[in-house]
């Protein structure tokens, strides 16, 4: 019997894992507007839903010609950077970092993002990094490019999917075809992808790493989605490195590294290893697929001023194994599957196989 309730027990989670959406609304509402907003919103595309609400209860913004409301704002705004200067919210069950793209809704208070909106993104920022991050916002009259600073300022390291969707007074009754409207011109994707994959070029070649999910490659993939990252790196016996020309937020272990790792040194430099070494680093990822002198070769190990491209896409994949006529006519290609005339030092494929030369 309990073998049967643990089998059962399992079957539930996988069945509750394999059913959650890949897009998440979180929404905070005062007047009622916001929530029948995303009501609507969720009858045209499938989303779970997260209701931000303040830990103290039946507070009256808007009294005493907005008194409390505009106390609020006036802490944060003097103090953005200071957790103390957000009103409390209660403990919420969903994160972020569960999902691919995540759909706010806000009220506007007073030209300004709702201060119980402010405190969730505040506190929630490192776990949206890297996601795709769309707004409605609900107000009475007033434009919302408050709003849309607020939001900009809070989440520096998100993609925004397009223009935040402005819901007034006079068209919230129409506000099923606006949704409709807008989310058609979002950048949308509710399927079910992942960012996990960079590329990363040297010398005209290009392979693929595989990234681990943690704070520090949301922010880099954030940042890969602007444009790609080209830096110069170094020699250093054993991996080669240099700054990556940005900080990323840290999650220092203690590691014995592998060839082929990718870690973050100081907050702001790129290692990626041929051999190994044991030190405190933040995981980045791992390439892809090459042996140990393969990566030497790769990554020009013992050279200086190496010039290394980091980015999100690849142009064709790597190539771990060649089949076909085209490719087995003795001539050299690239990984990416480029015909080489005259190769260089390097790996290339001939005949259908890896080779270095």
């Amino acid at each position: 019997m309990k073998r049967l309730i643990l089998v059962i027990c399992a079957m539930l989670t996988l069945l509750s894992t394999n059913t959650t959406a890949k897009t998440l609304v979180v929404y905070y509402s005062y007047t009622g507007n916001c929530r029948e907003i995303v009501n609507t919103l969720t009858s045209q595309i499938e989303t779970d839903v997260l209701e931000i609400l303040p830990t103290e209860k039946g507070l009256q913004y808007e009294a005493n010609n907005y008194a409390l409301g505009t106390q609020l704002l006036n802490a944060i705004k003097a103090n953005p950077n200071d957790a103390s200067s957000y009103p409390a919210i209660d403990p919420v069950t969903k994160s972020p970092a569960d999902y691919q793209n995540i759909i706010i809704v806000t009220p506007l208070w007073w030209s300004q993002m709702a201060a119980i909106t402010q405190t969730y993104l505040f506190q929630n920022a490192s776990m949206m990094a890297g996601k795709h991050v769309g707004m409605i916002v609900s107000s009475h009259s007033s434009g919302i490019s408050g709003v849309v600073s607020d939001a900009e300022r809070l989440l520096p390291n998100v993609t925004w999917m397009g223009e935040a969707l402005w819901i007034n007074a006079s068209n919230h009754g129409n506000r099923a075809s606006l949704i409709e409207n807008w989310i058609k011109t979002l950048n949308f994707d509710n399927e079910n992808t992942t960012m996990d994959k960079m590329y990363i070029t040297i010398d005209g070649q290009t392979q693929s790493a595989t990234l681990v999910d943690n704070t520090a490659t949301r922010e880099l993939v954030a940042a890969l989605q602007n444009a790609p990252i080209t830096v110069t790196l170094n020699d250093n016996q054993f991996e080669i490195w240099g700054p990556l020309g940005k900080s990323l937020t840290t999650e220092n272990e203690q590691m014995n590294t592998t060839a082929g790792d990718i870690v973050l040194y100081n907050g702001s430099n790129i290692c990626i290893f041929y051999a190994s070494n044991s030190w405190s680093y933040t995981r980045l990822g791992k390439i892809d697929g090459l042996s140990e002198s393969e990566l030497r070769t790769f990554l020009k190990a013992g050279e200086s001023n190496i010039t290394v491209m980091l980015s999100l896409t690849s142009g064709t994949t790597a190539i771990r194994s060649v089949n076909g006529n085209r490719m087995e006519d003795g001539a050299y290609y690239s990984l990416n599957g480029v015909k080489v005339s005259n190769p260089s030092k390097g790996i290339y494929i001939q005949n259908g196989k890896k080779v270095i030369l």
